[in-house]
């Protein structure tokens, strides 16, 4: 794209698809040594990005939040959007450290349902900024709390004025010259003899001052103060699976089973029902709500997945119930494919819209699905990611990893999907019209320790070359996309991709593991 050594900018065609990324292992933060077991309440829950990526939250499932920031470009001395304006070559991967962490859920009890509510934290979503402080919303089965994190200036004492050292057992100080003989003194303390006063009637000390006198030194420390500024609660009947900030910065969603829910966020004892699934007759019920999002840019959009493999878009502007979609996104079955297991592995677990709004990231159990919303027809491309496993449904349904939800996520530029998978895999598909990207990786130190090149099949074009299915992944039964005897006990769920890098963050366990490209 440079026009030649005078550093212009000429226009210039594409040259077909991006490269493929290699992949380089960037951190770990709660690293567990070999045979360490690990406690249940450590694990990792939740994983979001903020806006900019300077901040990352993470939730777990004894109901703490640990937020993360960059660290990177604090040592060139400015935020990235200055060192943009410097032209300044931001050559180093993200890295983060450790900011603060804070109890955001603890366990309750429904006593009217006689039911437990585990602090598990489901979902985070950031809030935008104010006066340098952060926000955020987090969410267990029935509770969404809204927390502003801010510096707080604190006032401890770090020493005396005098050194105790230099202090006699009356309190004064051993070079005073004030005599230690009795004075007489009035009824109410006072000392008749002006000469005696500490202090003459014009406040003023006097000479050589009050050498006995102790006073604390204070020091001025910066903390960080977690504060809960809201509760949204008593909304749901369900458990909530979902949260969205609507990007009017105002409005929030919340979703459970059968029933979503809009809410200001300056107001936490009113919610307005915007959706709702439940039928009459709850023998009736054929489907349920599985993840919501709003659209990154048009407030008044959002789309939500069933666990019929559908997603539906609905625009606040038709009712105020919107039973009514605007649109509905779902695949066609093939005839003859139906099992027992059809509608199991057809239910959606995640969502995400692309920076853009124009894309929606589906997640069922076997595929990544990639939707315009200007096409309802079907996806414009699929990737498999669990195909393999197909053989295996029989057993995966008896140990219930056939109902695990799996989380996936979209690069920045939109050029890249990611996803978990087990034996604490996740998968990176490249999809750019004609890439054939597709790569498998491990959440460890060295995450292409058991990658390999997996063949890719043609794109099958429908109608254009933007319209087009691919689909991409390991075909061999029984084993990984690698070859490996699958772990179904470790499961990578959680990730998410860095807004503006090519940076993931992603949850093994109680680790969380980040990676750059």
């Amino acid at each position: 794209m440079n026009g030649g050594d005078g550093g212009e900018v000429t226009a210039a065609p594409p040259a077909g698809p991006p490269p493929p990324l290699e992949w380089k292992f960037s951190q770990v933060f709660g690293e567990r040594t070999a045979g360490e077991e690990v406690q249940e309440v450590d694990i990792i829950s939740a994983i979001e990005f903020d806006k900019t990526g300077d901040h990352l939250a993470t939730g777990d499932r004894g109901g703490r939040v640990v937020l993360f920031e960059r660290t990177d470009m604090k040592e060139h001395g400015g935020s990235r959007r200055d060192l943009e304006r410097m032209d300044y070559p931001a050559s180093r991967h993200p890295e983060f450290r450790y900011k603060t962490e804070f109890q955001s859920h603890e366990p309750e009890f429904d006593y009217l349902k006689s039911l437990e509510i585990e602090e598990k934290i489901n979902k985070i979503r950031w809030c935008q900024t104010a006066n340098g402080a952060l926000f955020l919303l987090s969410t267990n089965d029935k509770t969404i709390k809204f927390w502003k994190v801010q510096e707080k200036k604190v006032k401890k004492i770090s020493e005396m004025n005098i050194d105790p050292s230099k202090v006699v057992g009356n309190g004064s100080a051993s070079s005073s010259t004030v005599s230690s003989s009795p004075k007489p003194c009035l009824a109410n303390g006072a000392y008749p003899d002006r000469s005696y006063s500490c202090l003459n009637n014009d406040m003023t000390f006097p000479p050589g001052g009050i050498p006995s006198l102790r006073l604390p030194v204070t020091s001025t420390e910066t903390s960080l103060v977690a504060r809960c500024r809201r509760v949204y609660a008593h909304a749901h009947d369900y458990h909530i699976n979902s949260i969205s900030n609507n990007s009017d910065g105002e409005t929030f969603i919340s979703a459970d089973d059968l029933r979503i829910n809009l809410w200001n966020l300056e107001i936490s004892n009113q919610s307005f029902n915007i959706v709702d699934v439940k039928p009459a007759n709850m023998e009736d019920l054929t489907e349920v709500i599985t993840s919501a999002e709003f659209h990154p840019t048009h407030c008044n959009m959002l789309a939500y997945s069933s666990s019929k493999g559908s997603i539906r878009l609905i625009d606040l502007r038709q009712s105020a119930l919107c039973d009514s979609h605007s649109k509905l996104f779902e695949e066609q079955e093939a005839p003859g494919s139906r099992s027992f297991f059809t509608e199991i592995i057809a239910s959606i677990s995640d969502i995400k819209f692309a920076k853009d709004g124009r894309y929606i990231l589906s997640r069922d159990y076997m595929t990544l699905k990639l939707w315009d919303i200007n096409m309802d027809s079907g996806p414009v491309a699929t990737f498999q990611v669990h195909e393999y496993l197909r053989p295996k449904l029989c057993d995966l349904y008896e140990n219930d990893s056939i109902f695990d939800k799996f989380e996936c996520c979209l690069s920045g530029d939109g050029l890249r999907v990611a996803t978990g998978s087990y034996s604490n895999l996740f998968r990176v598909f490249g999809c750019a019209t004609g890439s054939t990207e597709a790569a498998t990786l491990e959440a460890s130190k060295n995450p292409m320790r058991r990658q390999v090149q997996t063949p890719s099949r043609p794109s099958r074009s429908l109608s254009s070359s933007i319209t087009r299915v691919v689909r991409r992944g390991a075909e061999s039964p029984g084993v990984d996309a690698n070859g490996n005897s699958f772990d179904f006990t470790t499961k990578l769920l959680h990730l998410a991709w860095h807004p503006v890098e090519n940076s993931v963050a992603c949850a093994a366990a109680n680790s969380l593991y980040m990676y750059y490209a």
